[in-house]
């Protein structure tokens, strides 16, 4: 873990206390790409598979600490960030631990959103993440969430 991914899980754990209770943890943050670790046995239903909830979560929040850690590349820090929309799809079980995976938009789509955010102060921002099952590539879920960036 560097330092970006430990920065990354102490303040999802300080600022949204429930991160903690799921287990989740920062897998790695590099090249542009954001993964996260959730476990199954803090986050099993009755049908011994992850809990739809946890995943929504665990893929919001893979979206809004890929759009933390870049702004703080970008040195932008007077900004909000929250989630505005998303949309969401559960293909396949999740009946091990997860991986949950945030990557880069296109480079035009982030400096279009970046140069935005600097002339009104508001910007919107669409990031795709997934999750698969460990030991798999497969997508057990997808997600496409609209996150806004405001003074």
């Amino acid at each position: 873990m560097n330092r970006d991914s430990r920065y990354l899980e102490s303040v999802l754990h300080h600022d949204i206390p429930l991160t903690r209770e799921m287990g989740l943890k920062v897998l790695d943050w590099q090249q542009g790409q954001l993964a996260l670790h959730l476990p199954l046995q803090a986050n099993i239903n009755h049908k011994s598979t992850m809990f739809g909830g946890s995943l929504y979560c665990g893929a919001v929040l893979a979206g809004w600490g890929w759009l933390h850690l870049k702004l703080r590349e970008e040195g932008v820090e007077d900004g909000h960030i929250v989630i505005q929309e998303g949309q969401i799809s559960y293909p396949l079980p999740v009946t091990r631990d997860a991986t949950v995976v945030c990557p880069a938009p296109e480079e035009k789509v982030w400096k279009r959103f970046l140069a935005t955010y600097k002339r009104y102060g508001r910007a919107r921002l669409m990031l795709e993440t997934w999750i698969v099952n460990e030991g798999s590539a497969d997508h057990a879920v997808a997600f496409t969430g609209q996150y806004v960036l405001h003074r």
